[in-house]
């Protein structure tokens, strides 16, 4: 059972820059798959990033540029460093692992193992 637990949430001005870190325990496939989601109140659950045991990472349209996303194999950590942030970033993150490989993962559903979430506030 892969158990996930995000952290670094918090509250930042607009411009600023917060770093999320997930940590990722248990069994993972050797082909995984992690991801960042997010969900503001009142939308839908999306993707912002994606990396797979390659390190291949793919980001979001709204992101790309602002967002990096990181993996420490050694410790098994995801981090998702946020810069530049925006009012419009605000919402629950939630680090996943997908049940595949992320060449077919592309929606929440295709990931099965979830973070409880942090919360990422920004105010203008």
């Amino acid at each position: 059972q892969v158990q996930l637990a995000e952290s670094g949430g918090g509250s930042a001005q607009a411009g600023g820059s917060l770093r999320l870190s997930c940590a990722v325990s248990g069994y993972t496939y050797s082909s995984y798959c992690l991801g960042w989601f997010r969900q503001a109140p009142g939308k839908e659950r999306e993707e912002v990033a994606a990396i797979d045991d390659k390190g291949a990472t793919r980001y979001s349209d709204s992101v790309k540029g602002r967002f990096t996303l990181s993996k420490d194999d050694a410790e098994n950590i995801l981090y998702l460093q946020m810069d530049s942030l925006s009012p419009e970033d605000t919402a629950m993150y939630y680090c996943a692992e997908a049940y595949y490989s992320c060449a077919i993962s592309h929606s929440s559903a295709d990931f099965g193992y979830w973070g409880q979430g942090t919360q990422v506030t920004v105010s203008s």
